[in-house]
């Protein structure tokens, strides 16, 4: 039977012949992990929009020297978001500035005008007088999920053009703004924030913008929060069509509070607690509503109230003007009473 293996040959291979195996040269792409090529290019994507925000303010001496002023200059971040100039970043960067100066990545520098300030969302928006401008691209927060790869973008402690990365640590989170308000579906990561880092861009590794920068909290390590650049839109819009964002209110100052549990029972109420009204303002819609200090805020519009926060969340610019039911607990009296919100006045 004839054998299915061909004899070896036994000729020798000469040096000629031989295919000497070379390590094939590399690009320096090639040799980048996908971790590093991500961030590289949304960086590279994003940092041209980004911008360094300087601002100016006026501080008036202390008693001894009570006419006296001196200017005192801060930083923040921020980034382009049209081509025609409009910058958007924090409230508290740009919030009672008496001169904006913007510098642009490629060296230009304008004075910048106030198009409108929210302090209780922590956002502002800036114009240049500069065209054809290159802006980023605004995502959708509502799509990213816990565990993905976001960059921070900004100019921590006069470092311009710093790039962080890490990863979404937690949504949905809740963020109190210095007015008071919670602002929410904040973004939390890990993504590395310094002072400085307030109004810059977070991005995916696409190069979309999801967040603003906005804090972190010091003692910690890896938390530092993005308000949704849903949230920013929405605000936006309603500052570069306004000027603000109007908002409504009843005129109560309140503290949170557990309801007596006979009452809860005896009334069937949905929630344990609620907002204890501790003053009213005069000429205000719960004034004209009938409202009185000590009374117990337990619903309003239909809704159940337990808290301030809760509260706040109800009244939004669709409120301004409508008549709506309040439910209130006085003694151990359950009252339906109906109030007009007004409009909060702009904060300057």
């Amino acid at each position: 039977m004839k054998s299915m293996m061909e004899p070896i040959s036994n000729r020798t291979v000469e040096p000629e012949d031989r295919q000497v195996a070379q390590a094939p040269s590399l690009h320096d792409d090639e040799l980048l992990d996908a971790y590093s090529r991500a961030v590289i290019t949304a960086a590279d994507k994003v940092s041209p929009s980004v911008v360094n925000i300087e601002i100016r303010q006026s501080v008036r001496g202390r008693k001894a020297m009570p006419r006296s002023s001196r200017d005192v200059e801060a930083s923040g971040s921020g980034f382009i978001f049209t081509p025609d100039g409009f910058i958007l970043t924090n409230s508290h960067v740009v919030h009672g500035a008496e001169g904006i100066e913007v510098a642009l990545p490629d060296g230009r520098r304008y004075q910048a005008q106030m198009v409108g300030n929210d302090p209780d969302t922590d956002l502002a928006v800036i114009r240049i007088p500069a065209q054809n401008l290159l802006a980023v691209h605004l995502g959708d927060s509502q799509s990213v999920r816990v565990g993905q790869l976001v960059i921070a973008i900004g100019n921590p402690y006069g470092f311009q053009y710093t790039v962080t990365a890490g990863v979404v640590s937690a949504l949905g989170r809740s963020l109190r703004a210095g007015s008071g308000r919670l602002i929410d579906s904040v973004i939390q990561t890990d993504a590395a924030l310094n002072p400085g880092n307030s109004g810059g861009p977070l991005v995916t590794s696409r190069g979309d913008v999801i967040g603003v920068n906005t804090a972190v909290i010091m003692p910690a390590q890896g938390i530092c929060f993005a308000i949704g650049i849903n949230t920013a839109k929405f605000v936006v819009a309603n500052l570069i069509k306004d000027g603000k964002v109007r908002r409504s209110y009843i005129g109560v100052g309140g503290q949170n509070v557990p309801l007596v549990r006979r009452i809860v029972r005896f009334y069937d109420l949905p929630v344990a607690s609620g907002v204890m009204v501790v003053s009213i303002e005069a000429d205000s819609p719960a004034l004209r509503a009938g409202l009185r200090v000590g009374d117990i805020i337990v619903g309003f519009g239909g809704v159940a109230v337990a808290g301030i926060d809760g509260l706040h969340k109800l009244l939004t610019q669709e409120k301004v003007g409508e008549t709506f039911p309040i439910v209130v607990i006085r003694g151990t009296e359950k009252l339906g009473l109906h109030i007009v919100p007004g409009e909060v006045k702009a904060r300057s």
